[in-house]
């Protein structure tokens, strides 16, 4: 038996022929497919094998994939505000080419993995996922299955389709607006593993690199949510920062609640900013200063996209669009009070 060849008796698979081309199943499938990305030189070659190896596609399951269902299924977190707007906004461009949404909800009691198998089980016909932390080789995986559009995460893997914000402009945005009110000592309340947080940082870090305040970064742990944010507040009341961003609007609701009951005010004694521009950050009584996502062109470009690889759209090679974001300027930020911005920073950790 040769290097690549299935076991006598049973059906040549796509990691049959992906072993003995030397290439990838997602890609395999791709070429079987006649989808885009792929070279002519890897085609040649994952075609000879599959004839050396006798493959032939499963006439059902090609059958099956014919029996078009123009269903989009999408899986969004509950808990992010900003997962509420981009679904609207899904809704909005599907109708217009006209397509189905299924959704399927991640809660504190249901994992991404679960909100995924449900969604094949409606037999989507592609998955649009809203800031998923799943693992890049299973996000890989569902794409030899049919097209997967990221919304608002990096993905180094070209199985997969992304649509996200530049998260590190965005905190170009909010440091340069801090600063050109006169900040200097400017904290930023970090989101930790979650999707966009590493290019967020890094954002806050080149800014205030490039503003000649490199010294004084501060860099607090967060997260998503409004405890989060509180319990950053009680690290930011600590070392007396005049401005900080925050990783997300639900967080920086968090920052805002505990600056309050403290007694500190916003903006006078600290300038908050936070980041989506979700509907809680419109709220009149928070009135949030934030960075923008555009949730319409974002929830445009995902459907569109996954329209074009669902009709073998050879345009549509591109794996990642990045979106400019915009800063939206409400009540948290204002100039630091003479007082505060004379006075020292007390108890501030180097950035790591």
């Amino acid at each position: 038996m040769t290097e690549g060849s299935p076991a006598r008796g049973r059906r040549t698979t796509l990691a049959d022929v992906a072993a003995r081309a030397g290439v990838s199943v997602p890609l395999v499938s791709i070429v079987m497919r006649d989808a885009p990305g792929a070279s002519a030189a890897t085609r040649e070659r994952v075609r000879k094998a599959a004839e050396e190896l006798g493959y032939r596609p499963d006439s059902r399951a090609r059958m099956l994939r014919r029996s078009r269902t123009r269903l989009i299924g999408v899986v969004f977190g509950v808990q992010h505000p900003f997962h509420g707007d981009l679904v609207s906004g899904l809704y909005t461009s599907a109708d217009a080419a006209e397509y189905e949404l299924a959704l399927s909800a991640v809660t504190p009691g249901r994992d991404e993995r679960r909100a995924v198998a449900s969604l094949l089980q409606d037999r989507c016909e592609a998955l649009i996922l809203l800031g998923p932390a799943l693992p890049t080789s299973e996000l890989a995986d569902l794409a030899v299955r049919m097209p997967v559009i990221v919304v608002a995460r990096p993905v180094r893997n070209r199985a997969v389709d992304v649509v996200r914000t530049d998260d590190a402009a965005g905190l170009h945005l909010a440091v340069d607006h801090l600063v050109d009110l006169g900040h200097t000592r400017i904290a930023h309340v970090d989101g930790g593993r979650a999707p966009g947080a590493a290019e967020r940082r890094r954002g806050y870090r080149e800014a205030l690199d490039r503003h000649g305040l490199a010294d004084q970064a501060l860099i607090v742990p967060g997260g998503l949510t409004e405890d989060d944010g509180a319990a950053a507040a009680r690290e930011l009341i600590a070392a007396r920062p005049t401005a900080v961003t925050v990783f997300n609007d639900r967080c920086a609701t968090g920052v805002l609640d505990v600056l309050r009951r403290e007694g500190a005010s916003v903006p006078g004694d600290m300038s908050v900013v936070g980041f989506d521009d979700s509907s809680l950050a419109r709220l009149s009584h928070v009135a949030l200063t934030t960075v923008a996502q555009d949730a319409g062109r974002i929830t445009a470009l995902a459907v569109a996209r996954a329209v074009a690889r669902l009709d073998g759209d050879a345009a549509a090679d591109e794996r990642e669009q990045v979106i400019p974001p915009h800063l939206v300027v409400r009540s948290t930020t204002a100039p630091p009070r003479a007082d505060l911005a004379a006075a020292p920073t007390r108890g501030v950790r180097t950035a790591t």
